[in-house]
């Protein structure tokens, strides 16, 4: 038998528990706070070792043409992202920053496009027999990443995707010296920003 209309608007009207008010009060604020935080749990050692390796790869490429070169700089992109990006989720977690919430995931989504763009454009621009262009792609690209996940973390990561954009323009325009580029950007600036990193950000 259906309720009558006046206790249905009764039920429907009847005030929340307190409990259940505090719980959601609790979420919307942790919600709106993870909104409105940085990501800080880049990690600036893991940026600086990751410029290490690629100046070591600079070193050895700048000997090799062709596939080899390639191969080189695969291998040591490999190397360079397991560094980045193991030793900043190891310091998420060890903070206890969400990496697929809130700043976190936003992080991640400013990133992903530019290089995922990048992934895609370089069997491309071989195919093309453009290989002179992949360093200058490589660079400018991951700069964007750096300068769009970079709005929601930690100011000196967009000052470091803009600098590295400069530096892919410069290597676009003179690609005979890709491999002193390459060294300038995954090199030194990760050596650099990634020791600024680490000293104001706790690692």
């Amino acid at each position: 038998m259906a309720k009558p209309m006046h206790a249905r608007a009764r039920a429907e009207s009847a005030p929340t528990s307190l409990p259940d008010r505090a719980i959601e009060n609790l979420r919307y604020i942790r919600d709106t706070m993870d909104r409105a935080a940085a990501f800080t749990a880049v990690s600036g050692y893991g940026y600086a070792a990751a410029g290490l390796t690629a100046l070591g790869a600079a070193w050895y490429g700048a000997s090799r043409t062709g596939g080899a070169w390639l191969t080189v700089w695969l291998i040591e992109a490999a190397i360079g992202l397991t560094l980045t990006a193991g030793s900043s989720v190891a310091k998420a977690r060890r903070a206890g920053a969400p990496l697929t919430r809130g700043a976190g995931r936003k992080f991640l989504l400013g990133f992903a496009p530019p290089a995922l763009a990048a992934v895609a454009l370089t069997p491309a621009l071989i195919a093309a027999g453009a290989e002179e262009a992949v360093a200058g792609t490589w660079l400018l690209l991951y700069g964007a990443s750096s300068t769009t996940a970079g709005m929601f973390s930690v100011r000196a990561l967009p000052a470091m995707g803009v600098t590295f954009m400069v530096v892919g323009a410069l290597a676009l325009a003179f690609p005979i010296w890709r491999d002193a580029w390459l060294a300038v950007g995954f090199g030194g600036l990760h050596v650099v920003f990634g020791a600024l990193i680490a000293r104001r950000h706790g690692g």
